[in-house]
């Protein structure tokens, strides 16, 4: 293309981002941020021979639009359809996927490696955003970088964000680096004169490359990613397209570990996510009427009622203060509110520190996330017995953002430490209690709730106590125990009803509350009357509650059919919420059906969709 062109297609992919994703939603503001660096490195490089590596992904449309998926974008993260992230079975382009930040650099490192082992050569480039550079993970892979000396590009994309505003130090120095005018003034004076030299011969241009590099570090601050082993280049104007494209260039002959600092805006031509780009990191959805409130803004005005009783409560999250709902709070108590970054290893041993001296932490993180500090759930906090609470969002299925983010394995990871509490509620009422509770005992203790809205049940003003590991039958029968836990009792009872009026048999619902401990009187007093037994969670079926319901059957020697439904060896894909449940069995019609299985019927799918008007 000529540059012309090249200009006219930036526009055009911008045009077609905002009709495109204005109907199926999806990642927006960060895709419109990258347009002409997309652009630039795929004119730099050749795709898939040479590899890029996004971080996160959430950047990641626009290479997608460039290697040939634009008929896709009418299913962007719709069930079967296109993913919202890199994915290495879509696309032979996408040559890492990720839906975690921070580690598109250790990729691209071991890529580099295999590349120098295999004595292959093409290019590596990892693009990451400053937001991303808070994750400690990062920061390793730079230093290992820099240390082996091999050819790498990182490719800084800083646009001052991730989802919520960024902090720390690192994002206070790249401010630094952005504005200040000493800096910049030096460095277009440098590369002024250089340009202006290189019409001499080649050996003398070599020469004055040197003599450039040394007056460069006389003139100018030595960059902290020098000090990792890496060249800088920039602050680069990560709009200009025809400068983006002569200093990847430029990157692209230099020996060792690169690094091109761009400075790119956020939402950049549509006014709208220019003006408020953590409202924009992802399309607005629309504002329908709600039944009520959804769990992350109960969890959110609940820490509020309890910071105002307790002044020993303060909130900690890992860049997710609006997602978690923590915006408000830490308005109303800033000096007790800390966003540590993408730093969730830190964030769970920062709680530790906070729990050893008298203050009641509450970690508000995603399941997805808490992954990431599972080592610090253990070492720091478990071991410890430190009184940590653990605020799980998310957990379950999570729909889009599919297989990276749905929260299913929190329950089989934290079921294994000792002294852990685990508690899910049934309703957005429960979950105001069992936060109540869970800053009253000691020790840790993780409350889970969903990407989802409550049920709409009344709301209690006052605080009640729950007794620790102690269930309840919320409907009694004589057929068939349902053993659920949270988001699935209210699919049960429904299931329950179906199963009563159509078929006759009586089913026993009990609301679990705990997975661990379990209630076990209870459960065993259900188990012994020989009734057939289902469990129900919406978690990975290895290691979740139905697990440790079968194994305190079999170590109490109580034998009666035992069957568990919840989520097989699988990663889950993308979709809506609903659809995705559906797909699992985890919904009314998949209930009836396992019940019917279990006491010995059939009914034909058809007919159970019939049953309850789907």
């Amino acid at each position: 293309m000529t540059e012309d062109q090249l200009l006219t297609l930036a526009q055009e992919i911008r045009e077609f981002l905002v009709e495109s994703i204005s109907r199926t939603g999806g990642h927006f503001g960060a895709s419109m941020g990258v347009v002409e660096l997309t652009i630039a490195l795929h004119r730099v490089f050749d795709s898939p021979t040479d590899k890029m590596i996004w971080d996160v992904g959430h950047q990641g449309y626009v290479h997608k639009l460039l290697t040939g998926r634009r008929d896709q974008f009418a299913t962007l993260r719709k069930l079967g359809g296109m993913a919202g992230f890199l994915k290495r079975s879509e696309s032979p382009h996408d040559v890492f996927g990720a839906g975690h930040s921070s580690t598109s650099i250790s990729a691209a490192l071991g890529m580099a490696v295999a590349r120098d082992l295999s004595q292959e050569h093409y290019h590596v480039a990892a693009v990451i955003g400053d937001g991303a550079l808070t994750g400690g993970m990062a920061m390793e892979a730079m230093n290992h970088a820099g240390d082996l000396g091999t050819d790498l590009l990182v490719v800084l994309n800083d646009n001052e964000m991730s989802i919520s505003q960024n902090v720390g130090a690192i994002s206070k120095y790249l401010t630094r680096l952005r504005s200040d005018p000493a800096y910049m003034r030096a460095k277009a004076e440098i590369d002024q004169t250089l340009r202006q030299l290189h019409t001499v011969g080649e050996k003398v241009t070599k020469m004055l490359d040197r003599v450039k590099d040394a007056a460069r570090h006389v003139i100018l601050p030595i960059s902290v990613f020098e000090c990792f082993g890496f060249k800088y280049l920039g602050p680069v104007d990560g709009h200009d397209l025809l400068q983006l494209i002569s200093v990847l260039e430029r990157a692209k002959e230099l020996k060792g570990p690169v690094l091109v600092h761009t400075l790119t805006q956020k939402g950049k031509g549509y006014s709208a996510a220019e003006n408020a780009p953590d409202k924009w990191h992802a399309w607005p959805s629309s504002n329908k009427a709600k039944k009520a409130p959804s769990y992350t803004n109960v969890f959110a005005e609940t820490m509020m009622e309890l910071a105002e009783q307790d002044e020993r409560i303060v909130a900690v999250t890992p860049a997710m203060l609006s997602g978690s709902g923590l915006t408000a709070f830490q308005q109303r108590f800033p000096d007790r509110c800390f966003d540590v970054g993408i730093a969730e290893q830190h964030a769970a041993t920062f709680c530790a520190g906070l729990a050893a001296n008298g203050k009641k932490p509450v970690f508000a993180v995603y399941s997805t996330f808490l992954q990431r500090a599972y080592d610090q759930t253990i070492h720091d906090i478990g071991i410890q017995h430190l009184p940590v609470v653990l605020a799980v969002d998310r957990a379950g299925i999570v729909g889009p953002d599919g297989e990276t983010h749905q929260g299913v394995f929190d329950l089989a990871y934290l079921r294994a430490i000792p002294g852990m509490t685990i508690m899910m509620p049934k309703d957005e009422n429960e979950l105001r209690h069992m936060l109540y509770t869970s800053i009253q005992w000691d020790g840790p203790v993780a409350v889970r709730y969903p990407r989802a809205d409550g049920i709409g049940v009344q709301m209690d003003s006052d605080f009640k106590m729950m007794e620790r590991g102690k269930a309840e039958i919320v409907r009694k029968g004589s057929d068939v125990t349902i053993l659920a836990l949270g988001t699935m009792v209210d699919t049960s009872l429904k299931a329950a009803d179906v199963l009563k009026k159509e078929h006759g048999i009586d089913a026993t619902v009990v609301n679990l509350r705990f997975v661990k401990p379990l209630d076990e009187v209870l459960i065993k007093e259900l188990a012994k009357t020989g009734t057939p037994v289902l469990t129900v969670e919406e978690a990975a079926l290895a290691g979740g509650v139905g697990s440790a319901i079968v194994e305190l059957l079999a170590d109490s020697n109580i034998h009666t059919r035992v069957k568990r439904k919840g989520i097989q060896d699988e990663f889950v894909e993308h979709g809506s919420r609903d659809e995705v449940l559906s797909l699992l069995g985890l919904d009314v019609p998949g209930i009836v059906q396992d019940v019917l299985e279990l006491v010995g019927r059939r009914a034909s799918a058809s007919h159970i969709l019939d049953e309850v008007g789907i």
